[in-house]
């Protein structure tokens, strides 16, 4: 490759760069494998003769996609020894992400754990075209099925993600305010105060790896999340202190114990009461906590 054709490799892959780290991380939930997987990207993006790129985002769209889609088969047998719950690594994202509904709903914690059910080119389809909505023949390319084929995987993967979906999303402003409560009831251990921001069906899932303390199993009910969140303030080794900030596209808490960083909170709501919790704590997926993610639609 001459050294034009090099300098016109890295302007589009850095034009597009966002974009296709938005698409990995949604088909991995890892920020650190969409990491990786961009560099494959970029490895075979540089061998491509250029002059025979029609398009060159749906190019890389394509690149991306089949890496992303070889990683996740990994994944989903390297996930199935996993010790506990899996979460989504977290991201921090800018405030005006969460002003882009379709970006920060794509991107929400509740909706990356419903993708987590779908068979892994289900899931690269999902995202493919309901978030980036791209069409049917240009995600036939990227997957390598026929277009009619892509319509029957696109129809049961979105069946399968609108059974499973929360039914409302709620503004930010409501969930801004049911964290302020839940903050200031766990930074003073004012456990009545935590007890009445939780809805009686609260469901909790904690994310150690094997790590860090977590349930192995999500935990069920106020009285039992209660006692969870209890039992980290008494064995704490010091100060257990938060900070709110914006986590995959929506309000939630940075923890830390001692002035450490000890993990990232996020959560969904029920009207004002927040019903579910997703506390990440495994330290492996806290690296790029206080980096804020650039995340890109098109």
């Amino acid at each position: 490759m001459t050294d034009g054709a090099a300098d016109r490799a890295t302007t589009v892959f850095v034009a597009h760069r966002n974009l296709l780290f938005t698409v990995a991380y949604e088909m991995l939930g890892s920020a650190a494998d969409a990491e990786d997987v961009l560099q494959e990207t970029w490895l075979r993006w540089s061998a491509v003769d250029l002059g025979q790129v029609r398009d060159e985002r749906a190019y890389l769209v394509r690149i991306t996609t089949r890496q992303a889609l070889n990683r996740l088969r990994t994944l989903s047998r390297r996930r199935e020894s996993y010790v506990g719950p899996w979460l989504p690594e977290p991201l921090l994202t800018a405030p005006d992400v969460a002003d882009d509904v379709e970006l920060a709903e794509s991107v929400s914690m509740a909706l990356m754990l419903v993708l987590e059910t779908l068979a892994p080119i289900e899931r690269a389809v999902f995202v493919l075209r309901e978030v980036f909505d791209l069409g049917y023949d240009e995600i036939a390319a990227a997957v390598g099925k026929a277009p009619a084929a892509v319509r029957q995987i696109a129809h049961r993967a979105r069946r399968g993600v609108e059974a499973r979906r929360p039914r409302e999303t709620p503004a930010p402003a409501e969930v801004r305010a049911a964290l302020a409560s839940f903050q200031r009831a766990v930074d003073t251990g004012d456990l009545q105060g935590l007890l009445d921001v939780l809805s009686p069906e609260v469901v909790l899932v904690s994310d150690g790896g094997g790590l860090r303390q977590a349930a192995r199993k999500p935990i069920l009910g106020a009285e039992k999340v209660l006692r969870f969140f209890a039992g980290i303030l008494a064995k704490a080794p010091g100060p257990v202190t938060s900070e709110q900030t914006q986590v995959n596209g929506a309000p939630g808490l940075l923890f830390r114990i001692g002035g450490e960083l000890d993990g990232v909170l996020a959560v969904r709501l029920d009207g004002s009461l927040v019903a579910g919790i997703y506390y990440v704590r495994n330290p492996e997926k806290l690296h790029r906590v206080g980096t804020e993610a650039e995340l890109r639609l098109g």
